[in-house]
């Protein structure tokens, strides 16, 4: 399982894959503007490769206080990309992302980065690339999505194991 993740904005989101090997992609990987992701996911959806994508969108969530135009915004957004990949596209909450890194819904974006540092280590120099070398600002979070939603799926299929296990052993 290859999973796309995206942390939308406004104009410009960011992606990143993280493959079954569950490591960061070196390569695909960036902040585009949401125009040409749009285009992106419609190519790569016809692309045998990239069929086998799972696409998790960072998804808002309603907190009870008052938002302003860009947060409408990139809910349309959210909109365009999921139509555009199709059926199986998935969203997380960013509380779901604090919660499985951080173990606290007050995390903030720091925090985030340094559980993904201390998962994958330090992303390195030109000269000694690590394996998030490149990664910044919203990158990190689309990492943190991709992340997210690859433990929860480990979880679950774990849990499918030992359910199956329990019910052989009876």
């Amino acid at each position: 399982m290859k999973v796309l993740a995206i942390d939308p904005g406004t104009t410009h989101s960011a992606f990143v894959q993280y493959d079954e090997l569950w490591v960061p992609s070196a390569a695909l990987k960036g902040k585009i503007p949401n125009e040409e992701l749009l285009s992106k996911l419609r190519s790569w959806r016809s692309c045998k490769d990239v069929q086998e994508h799972i696409v998790v969108i960072e998804m808002i969530a309603s907190y009870g206080m008052a938002v302003g135009r860009e947060v409408f915004e990139t809910c349309v957004w959210i909109g365009r990309f999921m139509e555009a990949w199709g059926p199986g596209a998935q969203r997380l909450f960013r509380r779901d992302v604090k919660l499985n890194l951080c173990h606290t819904g007050k995390a903030k974006d720091a925090n985030i980065r340094q559980a993904l540092i201390d998962r994958f280590g330090p992303p390195g120099t030109k000269a000694a690339p690590g394996g998030t070398y490149g990664y910044k600002a919203d990158i990190w979070a689309a990492l943190a999505v991709a992340v997210t939603y690859a433990d929860k799926m480990r979880a679950e299929s774990q849990a499918i194991k030992e359910e199956v296990t329990r019910a052989k052993s009876k």
